[in-house]
């Protein structure tokens, strides 16, 4: 699953690339966690946005509720649960990415892998949203099984359009957006580094 991508495009130049507004559009890191802003581009604008729907929480020793936890991945196969389902139907987006990272590695020494494509600086992952009432609006990015690229790191990964199915994907019908959600075809660039995957 994915927990880390980099956006590095320019605001201006993301908006022009993907043909959208920015009148909502604030502040958001190039480099992406859970639970932190990200911009996506929804309802042809690009806005800022909280990555990961907030999933309640409780303490099990006190019983008192817990800072949400952001579910920042949502998998295909269980896009009809209740969690996700009205988003897909209701609320599809395109994510914004240069390149997404996933570790690779020992337990307590894994490190960052990055992803792209050779030929698009910036690309769209396929994502959801929804208005919360703890972060205000916040996205899920889709995830599908791991293409022949990723799948020695991880078995899955994110689901990313070709430009000629964004349109489908954010305003087709949901049988149609779901035939989208497949590994994807073409060449990756891969980038092992000794980054530490959790900063200590």
């Amino acid at each position: 699953m994915c927990n880390l991508y980099r956006m590095n495009t320019a605001h201006a130049e993301a908006a022009r690339l993907f043909h959208a507004g920015t009148a909502q559009l604030a502040n958001a890191a190039a480099e992406v966690y859970p639970g932190y802003p990200g911009l996506v581009v929804a309802a042809g604008e690009l806005r800022s946005m909280a990555w990961g729907f907030p999933l309640a929480q409780t303490s099990k020793k006190t019983g008192q509720p817990l800072k949400p936890r952001p579910v920042n991945n949502a998998r295909t196969d269980k896009l009809d649960s209740f969690m996700w389902r009205y988003s897909f139907q209701e609320r599809r987006c395109l994510i914004p990415v240069t390149e997404f990272a996933e570790a690779e590695g020992e337990k307590g020494a894994m490190t960052r892998t990055w992803f792209a494509l050779p030929d698009q600086p910036t690309f769209a992952v396929a994502g959801i949203w929804r208005n919360t009432d703890d972060w205000g609006p916040a996205y899920s990015m889709v995830m599908t099984e791991a293409c022949i690229h990723v799948e020695g790191v991880h078995d899955r990964m994110p689901v990313i359009l070709a430009p000629a199915d964004w349109d489908r994907w954010t305003g087709g019908t949901p049988a149609e957006a779901l035939g989208l959600c497949v590994p994807y075809a073409g060449e990756m660039t891969i980038r092992s580094t000794a980054d530490r995957w959790v900063s200590r």
